[in-house]
């Protein structure tokens, strides 16, 4: 069956869903936002705990690798042929929107303020839709347009850039290289996991890239091109303490393998336009976490942001037909 829906060939995107399944993809999508946002506060609490953002990142995915492959392979009745069939996919789904975006984010705040590198990799729906219309010919709606101005405006708002005073007399042009990078690898996964043509389920996608991207990392580690420090030292939020492997998990089960998979299974129903624009929900919740976790209180401006922002992604879901 799955070689079939491989072999039948429809364009990412091309395939509509019907509205019961659309409301599906959304839920999906608020799950895979909200748990990506979860991960910025517990790394936080581990870089004050001792651990460097390069074992923060490789714990992560090595946990959801660990995790999903069972359950991916039970996806495919443990068929290896499909896995090599789709090995190309496979690779750069692992190196792109795994690997890719995480690594050259790490590189672009070494470099650049936060707010200003999120902005960039949060240029990723931008970049969607260009590359859905210049490859699949899918011109984008004047809602979508609309819808994506608006969000812009509350991204930059929720980041608190309008605020921000510029630090050494400008951006570092190798810094936005990186987070153009990241923005990239942020596109791929979008637009990857849309795809349907490759009758791989999305657990089985989301456990092979993940292998794929522990593998990385863990080159990348040897290697020496990302430091490796880890701590047993408990972990410090503003409510409570935790032994350190409570963040770990939650890196490793929440952050990576749930959002990984329910990111597919949204992309899959609502195709990779739609879907990359409520994924910036992820902001908001990220913001939210470490209002609670961290302590770090929005600024008003901030709330504003987040607002608008929120009804941008409204637009644009106005703006896109339902898949059938």
């Amino acid at each position: 069956m799955r070689d079939e829906i491989a072999s039948s060939g429809p364009t990412v995107d091309s395939v509509e869903a019907p509205g019961d399944d659309v409301r599906r993809g959304l839920l999906f999508a608020l799950t895979s936002a909200v748990s990506f946002g979860l991960a910025g506060t517990m790394a936080a609490g581990l870089y004050t705990a001792g651990w460097s953002a390069g074992a923060a990142v490789a714990a992560r995915i090595a946990i959801a690798a660990i995790v999903l492959i069972g359950p991916g392979m039970r996806a495919i009745d443990g068929r290896i042929s499909v896995l090599v069939r789709n090995g190309r996919t496979i690779l750069v789904y692992g190196v792109l929107a795994v690997t890719g975006s995480q690594l050259c984010y790490f590189y672009a705040v070494a470099r650049l303020p936060v707010g200003v590198a999120l902005l960039i990799e949060y240029t990723a729906p931008v970049a969607v839709v260009g590359w859905m219309w210049a490859t699949h010919s899918q011109r984008p709606t004047r809602a979508t347009v609309v819808g994506a101005l608006i969000a812009a405006v509350g991204l930059v708002l929720l980041l608190d850039l309008i605020g921000a005073e510029p630090k050494g007399g400008g951006l570092d042009p190798i810094g936005v290289l990186w987070a153009l990078g990241a923005m990239v690898g942020a596109a791929a996964y979008f637009v990857m996991s849309a795809d349907t043509t490759t009758g791989l389920p999305p657990i089985t996608l989301a456990s092979s890239g993940l292998v794929v991207g522990a593998v990385v990392l863990g080159v990348a580690a040897v290697t020496g091109l990302l430091p490796m420090d880890a701590s047993g030292a408990d972990v410090a939020f503003e409510p409570f303490t935790v032994p350190w492997w409570v963040p770990v998990l939650l890196l490793g089960l929440v952050s990576a393998a749930l959002a990984y998979v329910s990111g597919i299974e949204a992309g899959r129903r609502l195709g990779s336009r739609l879907a990359s624009f409520v994924a910036l929900i992820e902001v908001v919740a990220a913001t939210a976490f470490a209002w609670w976790l961290l302590g770090q209180v929005p600024l008003a401006i901030q709330f504003v942001g987040a607002a608008i922002l929120l009804a941008g992604v409204v637009v644009v879901r106005l703006g896109e037909p339902d898949r059938a």
